[in-house]
């Protein structure tokens, strides 16, 4: 059945067991005005050309709607894509038809291909939940590294950076569309539970849904440590791309 978005429509989204089930169709919207990211890929591009010169081929892992593999293919790379959510899969494929994308967890996840670079953006690596899953994913990627390849990973928020009960509410406009998506931080020990809560009115009434993240807080020794466990020697920038950290690493020795 061909997909709303494929024809340049939007629908409010239906509720279901995915993470992203209330915001896959409007992922793009909320996030393009949220985040600069054609300033991000052309850091992101610098830093492989700088610590990789010959980088040409590029894996996201947790691509989400592949949004910074478009822009990297824009940008001379060829870029490929790995996700669980079915749904941002859908919709990074559209928008990158020379791509090729994988469904599959960043925790347990095996391809034919090897490559120069290795990505993990926006945070994506908190959802392997626990420092285990943390090096199971980063093993993982190890293992996909190209010889000379680079791994280069950004955080989510660490354990003393994390603001319990912080509350937002954000409106978004994709004509015909409404949104408003509210959230709360909740925090379980190094667990942190981001609750958003979607109302989307449109031509044809309002809907509401809602999604349950839940991603790993680790300090930068905990990452360092995951990341030797892995196999990978990483260092790291407590800045980044976004105020999160960044990791870049190789494979040991």
């Amino acid at each position: 059945m061909e997909h709303a978005a494929a024809r340049g429509e939007r629908r409010a989204p239906a509720l279901s067991e995915r993470v992203f089930t209330a915001s896959a169709d409007l992922y793009d919207t909320i996030y393009s005005t949220i985040k600069d990211y054609a300033a991000e890929a052309d850091r992101i591009a610098a830093l492989l050309r700088r610590e990789h010169p010959a980088c040409r081929t590029v894996l996201d892992v947790g691509c989400g709607t592949g949004e910074h593999i478009r822009l990297l293919n824009e940008r001379g790379f060829r870029a490929d894509g790995l996700d669980l959510d079915p749904g941002l899969l859908r919709v990074a494929a559209a928008k990158n038809p020379s791509s090729r994308f994988h469904h599959a967890d960043m925790c347990a996840f095996a391809l034919a291909e090897r490559y120069d670079a290795v990505l993990s953006l926006f945070s994506s690596i908190g959802y392997a939940a626990t420092l285990e899953g943390v090096t199971r994913a980063l093993t993982c990627v190890r293992a996909h590294l190209a010889a000379g390849g680079i791994a280069v990973v950004e955080p989510w928020l660490t354990p003393d950076a994390v603001q319990p009960g912080r509350e937002t509410i954000q409106t978004f406009d994709a004509p015909p569309l409404h949104v408003v998506r509210t959230g709360r931080l909740e925090v379980a020990g190094r667990l942190s539970r981001l609750t958003f809560s979607y109302e989307v009115t449109g031509p044809s009434g309002t809907s509401r849904a809602t999604e349950v993240h839940e991603l790993g807080l680790f300090t930068s020794d905990e990452m360092l440590g995951a990341f030797a466990a892995a196999g990978l020697a990483a260092s790291y920038d407590p800045n980044g791309l976004t105020g999160r950290g960044l990791y870049v690493a190789r494979a040991a020795g």
